[in-house]
């Protein structure tokens, strides 16, 4: 289905339905207490789900952060939970964006990476998606490698509980940060139709990246885009059979996400550099250019770097800064990726009695995106070391350039070696392709027996594969066959169609500016990278038994509830396959492999209320669990546990505590990054840091301005360090083929990494503010041991900064000084190591504030506030004993990547006519400022005080306001139109952004809105 076709399909879907769950569902809660109190509080408001009005009073809440099943359950340790009623408002197509709001979550934007393999994971206190654990109705997503949230569509979602902390001994490894459980709405009745379809809207004023882009002779944009669609259409259908015994539901959604390049938006002009601190800033430059760019292999002019001129007048000029001298080699990529995706499911569940039900769910998805890149004819180097070959009386060339290429060959039928890179302007884009599709099913059967228990038995399959094929590129032999062009009857073409070898040769005329030409593209682009695949899968078999033992007497003399249990056991079974086609294997190398890890474990929990509801102690209550895991690819035994407590000492004030042990194992994906030795070739502009580089300096002699010198960029006693003989220091021998040295990956050793986690808080709910609920909590996760990949220049910048052995030691050395090896020859010296490794410890540190105030009226209707806050104090560890304690929180830069604020918070008003015809709702999103590490103050973040900025010094703090409408007409018909980013803020701009956000577009596109005001309309209706 195409963009358009959705379009159309939506706006139809809004013009008929013009409808959303009733406008009472306008509140956003954001709430304290555990989930069961926020459905509570919920229910106290007066506020009904609409969207699933057929549900029963008496219906199983899912409690997240514990297996025991109680309908009165105050939590230990903080949870969030964000309802449907949020969601709505918010006007959400993807899960990603609901939760990039919450300031427990590091936020995350896979539509807005150019790079992303299209699947969205979540970071809890960014701590890595690998310690997270994400559920749906309290049983795994799926494997951690392979997750997707975005197989759950938004309008399926009845809650999203997230605990932040460790929970391993109530759901296993993977829960060291936390657990975010999506509650769906399962127990549907009816047909309903929901929609949504948003769009962009930017005024794009001149900034920071205008002037400089203009100097490079970039194209700049102005006025309002309006872009990026994105449309969301979900039909659901449920049924209850045989007296309510079978209750059947099912949906399909489908989702399309129209492309935004990064030319669209006036930071996205070019790709800003500032390579000396507060010096000049510069577009990054491309050699791939539409005018053309030519270096000659031989003669006098070997080595000169020209480009076409763009006049037209088949010249060579100097390549640089100038009109069509040289290209934006970013400005193809994606603001917001092309999209599309499908998900289909459905629930089930069978009451055969009050011990017996069964159920069973089923998720289907295939999600297929793009990333975009101009068509180019490729350097030779991309090849290997052979030169592609011109022929000197080639008729496209003009005398002075077969004079510059030839010398006094000019003219004959005599080939010289020339590199030839050239960008097609006005053609299809290049297209790498990610397709992730999968299955989720569950299935088990529960019940309630002896007054006192309830059973459940059931098990998850997971499978997901993601398949990416990278898009066409130029075949050197046909690019050399139409460099070697001949006259016939006055018509330029190839010598390979006069010889035969290829008479479907067209002729490369690359020595004029702007060729276009169709029929040489689809020439020259008929190679392929081929697909690669891998395919992720679990299966996860539980079995869990709770009990009130206060049914037999086992009760406290002071408390009204008995004891309750929670036993369980789990067998769990990850693996993964990778493989690829023969032509993915001939153009890019590496092997096949099968993983596979096996866990089993058993868990015990028990809940003991000793007071309630006493005069001078409202409830006094212990919780404790253990889990013990085993895993088939560790000798060790994990061992994990809790101790919780809860203390009211009166109704209106609750104090709760937990201390948590978390143990994780590495995943099959890391045991592998840390084992395999697999050799390739270090990227980018990197070279041997000994070795003689060009490099650039500020110029001593004129402040603000620079010089390029060739030396090398370490010391010698960091190059000692290494290894380095003092006589090899600063030789031309050390530097590496084709400015890339060797890479190993693997040769590690990887152990579980442990986690102790502390919460204490306190909640509020005083009686003489009916329906106030405020709750502070403070959070300490300390993790040592901690397992994490570090690429190769992790340990070479690492090295250069320090000369520390920590990372000097990865910095293996050949006995003539070298770091080059042939990869075949499974060398044991010559590279610069990587891989996935045990770092020493990881710290995240802060307070946690919610807060939620309802304030009701029969004649005015309702107000209702909800705020949620994080203050974090500490968010970064230390890598080994010997290397300084580090705190990246409120910077940036320096190798601290986690973009954590001090302070963040959303605060959400919501307003509700008396009957719920109408409702509005404005939400205040406020992300505290950051500093660049360089001025942190901190040498363990890179502070000197000659590298303190005075320009581009931090980001100020952010503030957003998101403003929605609900109109509703009954139960069944309701319309929404929301304004996310009302102001239309533009994100704040910063050079060199990849290093800092992974992004090319001079921002970063997690932490604040990059694209603009969106505007969002929805309808629902109901049958």
């Amino acid at each position: 289905m195409t963009g358009q076709m959705a379009k159309l399909l939506t706006t139809g879907a809004i013009l008929f339905s013009a409808g959303a769950a009733s406008a009472q569902d306008g509140a956003a809660r954001t709430v304290a207490d555990a989930a069961v109190q926020a459905e509570a509080d919920k229910a106290q408001a007066g506020v009904v789900d609409a969207a699933d009005p057929a549900r029963d009073a008496g219906d199983a809440v899912i409690v997240t952060g514990t297996r025991i099943q109680r309908p009165n359950t105050t939590s230990a340790a903080p949870v969030t939970s964000v309802l449907a009623s949020d969601i709505r408002a918010q006007a959400a197509v993807n899960v990603e964006e609901v939760l990039n709001r919450l300031p427990q979550v590091a936020p995350d934007s896979q539509q807005n990476y150019a790079d992303s393999d299209g699947r969205q994971r979540i970071k809890l206190r960014n701590l890595g998606f690998e310690r997270t654990l994400v559920l749906i109705d309290g049983q795994r997503i799926g494997t951690q490698n392979g997750q997707d949230v975005n197989i759950i569509p938004t309008s399926l979602l009845e809650r999203v509980d997230v605990l932040s902390g460790g929970a391993s001994s109530v759901y296993g490894s993977d829960a060291v940060a936390g657990v975010v459980n999506f509650i769906l709405k399962k127990d549907f009745e009816g047909i309903e139709l929901n929609s949504n379809y948003n769009f962009y809207t930017h005024d794009n004023r001149a900034g920071v990246v205008t002037p400089v882009a203009r100097a490079s002779a970039f194209p700049t944009v102005g006025g309002t885009s309006k872009d990026g669609g994105r449309v969301d259409v979900t039909l659901t259908v449920g049924k209850r059979l045989f007296d309510d015994a079978l209750r059947v539901s099912g949906f399909v959604n489908y989702r399309h996400s129209d492309v935004i390049p990064y030319g669209s938006r006036e930071n996205g002009a070019c790709y800003l550099l500032q390579t000396v601190k507060d010096g000049p800033l510069t577009c990054q430059l491309s050699t791939y250019s539409p005018s053309g760019y030519i270096q000659p292999g031989s003669g006098a002019s070997s080595g000169q770097q020209l480009v076409n001129n763009p006049d037209g007048s088949r010249t060579f000029v100097p390549y640089g800064v100038g009109v069509g001298n040289a290209a934006n080699p970013f400005d193809g990529y994606s603001y917001q990726r092309q999209s599309e995706r499908i998900n289909a499911g459905g629930f089930v569940t069978l009451k055969l009695a009050d011990a017996a039900e069964l159920y069973g769910s089923g998720i289907w998805f295939r999600d297929k995106s793009f990333n975009r890149f101009p068509p180019r004819v490729l350097a030779f180097s991309a090849y290997g070391g052979t030169p592609y070959q011109v022929n000197c009386n080639n008729p496209f060339l003009s005398g002075s350039q077969a004079t510059t290429l030839c010398g006094a060959q000019a003219g004959t039928g005599a080939t010289v070696p020339i590199d030839v890179r050239y960008r097609f302007e006005g053609l299809p884009q290049v297209l790498d392709t990610y397709i992730n599709s999968g299955t989720r099913a569950t299935a088990g059967i529960r019940g309630d027996f002896a007054d006192a228990w309830h059973y459940d038995v059931g098990g998850v399959y997971a499978h997901n594969r993601q398949d990416i094929t990278f898009g066409n590129f130029p075949d050197f032999d046909r690019v050399n066959r139409s460099l070697n062009v001949v006259t016939v009857n006055g018509v330029p073409t190839c010598s390979a169609t006069v010889s035969g070898v290829d008479p479907a040769c067209v002729p490369f005329d690359a020595f004029r500016a702007g060729n276009a030409d169709p029929a040489l593209a689809n020439y020259l682009f008929a190679a392929r990278s081929g697909t690669t695949t891998g395919v992720g899968t679990l299966y996860d078999a539980t079995a869990n038994l709770t009990g009130d033992l206060g049914t037999y007497g086992i009760t406290s003399p002071l408390a009204e509830q008995g004891v309750a249990i929670a036993v369980g056991a789990e067998y769990r079974v990850d693996t993964y396959r990778s493989f690829a086609d023969a032509t993915y294997r001939e153009q890019n190398g590496g092997s096949d492999y099968k993983l596979r890890q096996s866990v089993r474990e058993a868990n015990v929990e028990v809940q003991v209320p000793l007071i309630e509801k006493q005069s001078w102690t409202h409830l006094l209550q212990l919780n404790a669990g253990l889990r013990v895991s085993r895993y088939n690819t560790n000798p060790q035994t994990f061992t994990t546990w809790k101790l919780e407590g809860v203390f009211a000492p009166i109704e209106d004030i609750t104090f709760r505590g937990s201390y948590n042990k978390a143990q994780r194992a590495p995943t099959v994906i890391e045991i592998r990054q840390a084992t395999q030795n697999d050799f390739g070739t270090q990227g980018g502009l990197q070279n041997d840091f000994c070795a003689p580089v060009p490099r650039q300096i500020a110029d001593p002699n004129n402040p603000g301005q620079v010089i390029t010198t060739t030396a090398p960029l370490a010391s010698r006693e960091v190059c000692a360090a290494t290894g380095l003989a003092d006589a090899l220091y600063g030789s031309p021998t050390l530097l590496c083929p084709d400015n890339a040295c060797t890479v190993r990956t693997g040769g590690f050793t990887v152990d579980p990494e442990t986690a102790y986690t502390k919460t204490i808080g306190i909640i509020l709910k005083p009686r003489f503010v009916p329906r106030l609920v405020f709750s502070v909590d403070r959070f300490l996760i300390d993790l040592k041991d901690s397992i994490g990949y570090n690429d190769y220049s992790y340990y070479q910048n690492g090295c250069l900064s320090s000369g520390l052995p920590y990372f000097c030691s990865l910095i293996v050395r050949n006995p003539d000084g070298t770091l080059y090896s042939p990869p075949a020859s499974n060398p044991t010296t010559g590279f610069i190591g990587q891989g996935t490794s045990n770092a020493y410890k990881t710290k995240a540190h802060g307070w946690d504030f919610q807060g939620q105030y309802t304030l009701r009226t029969e004649r005015y209707g309702i107000v209702d506030w909800s705020f949620n806050g994080t203050l974090t104090t500490l968010a970064g560890g230390q890598d080994s004993p010997i290397l300084p304690k580090r705190n990246c929180v409120g910077y940036y830069g320096n190798g601290c990547g986690q973009l954590i604020p001090k302070w963040a918070h959303t605060l959400r008003t919501t307003y509700t006519l008396p009957g719920g015809a109408f409702g509005v709702s404005l939400n205040w999103r406020h992300t505290g400022k950051l500093t660049n590490a360089s001025n942190s103050g901190d040498p363990a973040l890179g502070y000197t005080a000659d590298g303190v900025r005075t320009t581009f010094a931090g980001i100020s703090a952010q503030d957003y306001f998101d403003l929605a409408f609900n109109f509703s007409v009954g139960k069944q018909f309701g319309f929404r139109i929301a304004a996310n980013n009302l102001l239309d803020k533009t994100a704040p701009v910063i050079p060199n952004s990849y290093d800092i956000s992974l992004s090319r577009n001079n921002t970063i596109p997690q932490r604040y809105d990059t694209l603009g005001r969106n505007i969002a309309v929805g309808a629902t209706v109901r049958f």
